[in-house]
C-alpha cells in the first residue's frame, strides 16, 4: 500500500518512513503543504500523512484542497501533529482529516488507525 508522508522535519521523516517501509509500505515523501497537494494527485496514494505545520502551505489547506479535488477526495488523511489540544484536533477534523494521531508517534496506534481507514480491496465477481 501506498503511503503519502507530508512532513518537512527530517528527523520525523526519518523515523517514519523507515519504519513504515519496514512495516511493508511503500512511502512517498512531500516537504511541504503545496507538494503534499501535487503528490496527491500525481501518486493517488492509498493514504496520506498529513503533519499539521507545513511550510508553504499549512496542513489544514492542504487537506481542504485535496478533499475538494474530486480526483484526491477519496483519499483518507490521517492529522499528524504534536499539539494535542482539543482545537487542533476539531480544526484538523474540520479541514476534512479522516483521523488524528499526536507526535511523537506511537507506530502500533497509528498502524491501527492506518488499518481502519484503507481502503479495502474489491472482490472480483465470478465469470
Amino acid at each position: 500500500m501506498k503511503i503519502l508522508y507530508v512532513e518537512d522535519n527530517e528527523d520525523n521523516i526519518y523515523m517514519l518512513e523507515r519504519r513504515l517501509k519496514r512495516a511493508g509500505f511503500e512511502v512517498v515523501i512531500a516537504r511541504d503543504g503545496a507538494e503534499g497537494v501535487a503528490m496527491a494527485r500525481t501518486e493517488q496514494p492509498a493514504l496520506i500523512l498529513m503533519d499539521m505545520g507545513l511550510p508553504v502551505l499549512h496542513g489544514t489547506e492542504a487537506t481542504r484542497q485535496i478533499k475538494a479535488a474530486p480526483e484526491t477526495k477519496h483519499i483518507p488523511v490521517i492529522a499528524l501533529t504534536a499539539n494535542a489540544m482539543t482545537s487542533d484536533l476539531e480544526m484538523a477534523m474540520a479541514a476534512g482529516c479522516d483521523d488524528y494521531d499526536t507526535k511523537p508517534v506511537e507506530l502500533p496506534r497509528l498502524l491501527a488507525k492506518m488499518q481502519a481507514l484503507a481502503p479495502r480491496p474489491t472482490a472480483s465477481l465470478p465469470d
